[in-house]
């Protein structure tokens, strides 16, 4: 951390890096981007006044270091999104100790976020997501690893996984049973249900597999060829063999068979609300991106297909 921040303030970022992750549940990953984005924005203001950065003089920040700090990060080549992001961090923090030490943080907290279009999520169609399955379960490889690949695919399908969860799961959980308790991201719990066909798949790749699984509960269920946890890049790669060979666009990856799970649930008449605790997802804006999706799918067959369109 830049010797230009005050003890006390590095004392202040840490202490609300620990009640994000220890109260909030924030995942280790986000605790990480906030300490990045919020330091660099208190170095910044440092230098910007050219004196050390403490609590007082943070509590003084104006307007126009703010609009300096948006500037300098946009001339460094910063996206909107991250910068977004990082302005969100800053904003989480400074309330934070503006509670503590009784200031008026309304200069930071009144900067206004960067406007940026939220990327769709790229669902495959339900026929390719089917293809997929198909051709992940007779790649030439092992027949185990091939059946190994294969159930992986279906759970992110079949369940709405994402590839670490699916990935974490142990032998403890195998066979599968109808309904699996999921932990996500920042700790958060939720239970999906577990389709017969994807129950099928991992039962068919336990048979194969060459090291013990079931009644293993320290030990991953998804192994790798040296009988290790299995890393989620041969999943990847699998994938990307798989929509080579099918003609299908980049974006058909493991996690956009997670975007089809959620997208043929609402197309099906799904309720949002269940899709979004079905995706484990903490905000509802974040699922309603699907129901974007399924409008532009849905004015796409329109244009085809209506005589006058």
């Amino acid at each position: 951390m830049s010797l230009a921040l005050s003890p006390a303030l590095r004392s202040a970022l840490e202490g609300w890096l620990d009640h994000l992750s220890a109260l909030d549940g924030a995942a280790a990953n986000t605790v990480k981007a906030y300490r990045t984005d919020v330091t660099a924005f208190l170095a910044f203001v440092a230098r910007h006044h050219g004196e050390s950065l403490g609590p007082a003089r943070l509590a003084r920040t104006g307007q126009s270091d703010m609009r300096a700090w948006m500037a300098h990060e946009r001339d460094r080549g910063v996206s909107a999104r991250s910068l977004a992001r990082a302005l969100s961090a800053v904003k989480g923090f400074t309330r934070w100790l503006a509670e503590r030490e009784g200031f008026d943080p309304t200069a930071i907290l009144a900067a206004r976020s960067p406007k940026f279009r939220r990327k769709l999520p790229r669902p495959l169609s339900e026929d390719a997501a089917r293809e997929v399955i198909g051709v992940m379960g007779t790649q030439p490889r092992e027949g185990w690893v091939a059946a190994r690949d294969a159930a992986v695919v279906v759970l992110l399908y079949g369940s709405g996984l994402r590839i670490s969860e699916a990935l974490a799961l142990t032998g403890a959980e195998s066979p599968l049973p109808d309904a699996l308790r999921i932990r996500g991201k920042g700790g958060k719990e939720r239970v999906v249900p577990v389709l017969p066909a994807a129950r099928a798949a991992v039962a068919a790749y336990v048979r194969l597999c060459p090291f013990p699984v079931e009644g293993e509960p320290a030990a991953a269920l998804f192994r790798g060829a040296r009988g290790g946890p299995l890393n989620p890049r041969l999943i990847a790669g699998a994938m990307e063999q798989a929509r080579l060979a099918l003609g299908l666009p980049a974006s058909a990856t493991p996690h956009a068979m997670r975007h089809s799970f959620a997208t043929h649930l609402l197309a099906a008449g799904g309720d949002l609300r269940a899709i979004q605790e079905l995706l484990g997802h903490a905000s509802l804006s974040t699922t309603q991106a699907y129901t974007a999706v399924d409008t532009a799918r849905l004015m796409e067959v329109y244009e085809k297909a209506h005589p006058r369109a």
